[in-house]
């Protein structure tokens, strides 16, 4: 069965409908029914095409103005989400799982417009290769977004500042271990010759 459905409003719906019986209905009454389904269902379908477009929690079509708000949160949402997934996958075992604050929008569902990850950057006490590693890690984290927030600038200046911290004390426990070796072996390989 082909049917063409015209809908400029549902009282001048036109159906044009091909149908590959044999025989003709039993009788009127069943005929009447169908032509009935056959209208009601175009009805529906050209109503549902009115309001095709986003709509409120009610079902009613949303302003033009509602629209763009609506498309406006969808994008927010999209970054925020995006933003904070960055800072979890570099991250790794240093973050935690995202928090997010919510709007409602015009078509009363929640879209994240704000979000936080948390992540350890605190030293790792008496031992400085692992804080080294993990301030690299969690530098990584706070400036994986394509757009790091303030609060993220701010993680991985501490982070560098930990990182620094760590790499002198790494290099001042490296000194203490080469003074308690004594002299280089090359010395003492130059002294015997």
């Amino acid at each position: 069965m082909e049917s063409t459905i015209s809908a400029s409003s549902p009282a001048s719906v036109a159906y044009t409908t091909v149908s590959s019986r044999v025989s003709p209905p039993a009788d009127d009454t069943q005929n009447a029914t169908d032509k009935s389904a056959i209208q009601e269902d175009a009805t529906n379908k050209a109503d549902s095409e009115v309001t095709a477009g986003p709509t409120r929690a009610d079902g009613t079509p949303l302003a033009p103005e509602e629209i763009q708000l609506l498309e406006q949160l969808k994008q927010t949402d999209r970054d925020v989400r995006q933003h904070e997934m960055a800072h979890q996958i570099t991250g790794g075992p240093y973050t935690g799982g995202a928090t997010y604050e919510y709007e409602i929008g015009p078509d009363g569902k929640r879209y994240a417009v704000a979000g936080e990850v948390p992540i350890d950057y605190g030293p790792v006490p008496g031992n400085p290769q692992a804080t080294i590693e993990k301030m690299q890690t969690v530098i990584a984290a706070a400036l994986a977004p394509a757009d790091p927030s303030p609060k993220d600038l701010q993680v991985a200046s501490q982070a560098r500042q930990y990182l620094l911290e760590a790499k002198l004390e790494a290099a001042q426990q490296q000194s203490d271990m080469n003074k308690a070796r004594g002299p280089e072996p090359e010395m003492a390989a130059g002294q015997a010759a």
